[in-house]
């Protein structure tokens, strides 16, 4: 599962660093929870909440089956 994490993070990377941003894996827990997180300018946006639940969860959940939730980490 974590291979297709990565792969999946890797086809996201492009549009948080357009935005001087980055994402990093933390951990994916036995139960389906993948923390990660958000660095450069994502880490201080206001928006980064609607950006981790709206995008990144999404988009890891219609391509790594067992994902149940995303969770981002300080």
């Amino acid at each position: 599962m974590e291979k297709e994490i990565l792969k999946a993070l890797d086809s996201m990377r492009p549009f948080l660093q357009a935005d001087n941003g980055d994402i990093e894996l933390v951990e994916i827990t036995k139960d389906g929870i993948v923390k990660v997180k958000l660095q450069g300018e994502c880490e201080k946006c206001p928006l980064s909440v609607m950006t981790l639940r709206a995008g990144i969860e999404r988009s890891l959940m219609n391509q790594v089956p067992g994902i149940k939730r995303i969770e981002a980490v300080k």
